[in-house]
C-alpha cells in the first residue's frame, strides 16, 4: 500500500478543512462590551447602597440585568454572529422564563417587602 492513498486508513474529516462561514468579533470589540458589563454592574452595585423606592430600585435592577444578559448573550455566546433561526429560537425561551421567574418571584418580594420592619 505504498504510494497508495490513506483514504482507508485515515477518517474523511482529517484531510478536509473545516469552513467557518461566520464573523467573530475583535479582541477590541469584546474588550468594549467587557468595559461596558463592568460599568452596569458598578452602576446597579451604586443604587443597591442608595435609598431608592423599592419598587423602582427593582424595576431599574431588573432592566440593567436584561441589558447585560442581551449583552453577553450576543457578544460572549456569539449569538450576534449566528444565523437568524437559533436566535429566534433562544430569545422566545429567555423571555419565558424571565416571565416564568417575575411569576414566581415576584409576589414573594412583596409580601417580604410588607415584612419588613420600617
Amino acid at each position: 500500500m505504498t504510494g497508495a492513498s490513506n483514504s482507508m486508513t485515515e477518517p474523511a474529516y482529517m484531510g478536509t478543512e473545516a469552513v467557518d462561514d461566520h464573523q467573530v468579533g475583535s479582541a477590541k470589540l469584546f474588550a468594549w462590551i467587557w468595559a461596558w458589563l463592568l460599568l452596569l454592574t458598578a452602576l446597579e452595585v451604586f443604587l443597591a447602597y442608595e435609598r431608592v423606592e423599592v419598587h423602582i430600585m427593582i424595576t431599574i435592577l431588573l432592566g440593567l440585568s436584561l441589558i447585560k444578559s442581551a449583552l453577553i448573550m450576543s457578544y460572549f455566546m456569539h449569538l450576534r454572529f449566528e444565523r437568524l433561526g437559533l436566535f429566534l429560537i433562544l430569545v422566545p425561551a429567555m423571555v419565558f422564563c424571565i416571565c416564568m421567574m417575575l411569576i414566581m418571584f415576584y409576589p414573594d418580594s412583596i409580601r417580604l417587602m410588607d415584612m419588613r420592619p420600617h
